[in-house]
């Protein structure tokens, strides 16, 4: 597994942008209001420094912070503890920064069920905190995503290229996209760190060649991809794995669970998080590469809004500059946006090169 951490272990590294982080994730973001309980939870691979700040900022803003560690599981998707499997189900708001995490398992759906507003955070540290969060211009980065979404609900046919040889086409059908980055308005949502839209087009009609050459998460000894996966889809399904030393890892990844459902292609994520500009072998950055394009393979939540189905595995895999066709109009090339509406939102988040 590589992993670009940039992390330092001092308690007082980055201190000050780790509070301003959480507070605006707290307050800003996911709207916590006093006596409201907020379940922080991670495993000992989680960054205990962002877990404490959470449970500051919710004390803060006169809530009532629960903070749990376990031990790190060896997989993700299995279910946590029973503590915490009985925390989340009395949770008003819970923060997950576990590295192994517990999203699409049955105890994570029947706490979504019964009203908690979650975020998955998996592998969060103060320095992701900083510069994903406490250094972006949170506002305009939501806005920005609301334009993508509005835009993608117009579409019919989707064309996602790459120089890499990426050529899949689908069509929307009227599928509404998912804003995970939005404010932490719905109760009983999964909402996810900003810089995020999801969806799935109508399933049947995904066909094509998807080469993935940035990130891959899980198998966890992947994460940043050292050869390019190239992958064949028919009607939404993944039919053959070729590449090299990862490519037949997420192979045999895959076989491991004997389950047609782990071939599904479950969604496309466009990524738009101003600080993020490469992988650093943390899924929740990687999918949100500036200008990049993820894919879910295997199990399928509902709140995608498309089929929902359950595998007993699901991974997602990046392609860090895609070209993007609506309706036969070049909307993105190369990673870049050349839609006017979307440059002008990318000055006003300050990225470079608009």
């Amino acid at each position: 597994m590589e992993l670009r951490l940039g992390f330092e272990p001092r308690d007082e590294y980055l201190a000050y942008e780790t509070w301003k982080g959480a507070m605006v994730l707290l307050r800003d973001v996911m709207l916590v209001k006093p006596g409201e309980n907020v379940l922080v939870t991670g495993d000992t691979s989680s960054d205990r420094r962002v877990m404490e700040a959470f449970s500051a900022a919710a004390y803060a803003l006169d809530a009532i912070p629960v903070c749990i560690t376990y031990p790190t599981a060896p997989v993700s998707l299995l279910d946590p503890p029973k503590p915490i499997q009985a925390a989340a189900m009395e949770a008003d708001v819970w923060f997950e920064c576990a590295y192994q995490t517990v999203q699409h398992t049955l105890s994570w759906q029947a706490a979504i069920k019964n009203g908690v507003r979650y975020m998955c955070l998996t592998g969060i540290d103060v320095d992701m905190l900083t510069r994903c969060v406490a250094n972006v211009e949170y506002d305009a980065m939501i806005e920005f995503g609301e334009y993508l979404k509005a835009t993608i609900e117009k579409v019919d046919k989707i064309e996602v290229k790459s120089a890499n040889g990426t050529n899949l086409v689908a069509r929307q059908s009227g599928r509404k996209v998912r804003h995970s980055g939005q404010r932490g308005t719905i109760k009983g949502y999964p909402f996810m760190l900003g810089g995020q839209i999801s969806w799935c087009p109508l399933e049947s009609t995904i066909n094509g060649t998807l080469v993935l050459d940035g990130a891959l998460w899980p198998p966890a000894d992947i994460c940043i991809l050292q050869d390019n996966i190239k992958l064949t889809l028919e009607n939404g399904v993944v039919t053959n794995i070729e590449g090299g030393k990862d490519a037949a890892r997420m192979k045999s990844w895959i076989e491991s669970y004997n389950d047609p459902a782990s071939y599904r292609l479950a969604h496309y994520s466009l990524g738009f998080n101003p600080g993020v500009t490469a992988p650093t072998g943390r899924i929740v950055e990687d999918e949100r590469v500036f200008g990049g394009i993820e894919f879910g393979i295997g199990s399928q939540g509902a709140a995608i809004m498309g089929e929902k189905w359950d595998a007993p595995s699901h991974t997602d895999g990046t392609i860090l500059k895609p070209t993007l066709i609506f309706d036969g109009v070049v909307f993105e090339e190369n990673g870049v946006y050349l839609d006017e509406k979307a440059r002008e939102l990318c000055r006003r988040m300050k990225v470079a090169g608009y």
